[in-house]
């Protein structure tokens, strides 16, 4: 019984190990495919974690030969503190500049006393974070929201 749940264990670490170190560098072939349908992309992000790992998706889907025509995230909760010129975030996002749009909701950027020109350059403020996920929707945009 002991050997039993030992051997449990020591498959299912296994297993989770190999699948995070060897991950996918690109997507399947059939999730190209899908994704082609729509080359416009938005998400709505409220953590460093999220704005993070959607610029990483951005990396992985034109690696994957995804036609993106236009991505954009939107932006809000305290995070908007981060999105400052000196900051982390600045040196990450400069890979980025020209390629993903940011959109600052102007409500958050108020409420945590962040203004325009101490944004990271080629970040804009948008109305709220909610009116512009629903233009992009409008646009046809696929989008995410976290």
């Amino acid at each position: 019984m002991k050997l039993s749940r030992f051997l449990i264990l020591v498959s299912f670490w296994t297993f989770m190990t190999a699948s995070n170190m060897f991950g996918q560098d690109k997507l399947d072939a059939a999730i190209v495919s899908d994704l082609q349908k729509t080359t416009q992309y938005a998400f709505g992000v409220s953590e460093e974690r999220h704005f993070k790992g959607v610029l990483g998706l951005y990396d992985k889907l034109v690696a994957s030969g995804v036609e993106v025509a236009d991505y954009e995230i939107v932006v809000k909760g305290k995070v908007v503190k981060q999105l400052v010129k000196g900051s982390e975030l600045e040196i990450l996002f400069q890979k980025y500049k020209g390629k993903v749009r940011v959109g600052v909701c102007s409500v958050a950027m108020e409420k945590l006393g962040v203004s325009e020109d101490q944004l990271i350059p080629g970040m804009e403020p948008v109305a709220t974070w909610t009116v512009r996920i629903l233009q992009l929707q409008a646009k046809g945009y696929n989008t995410v929201t976290y």
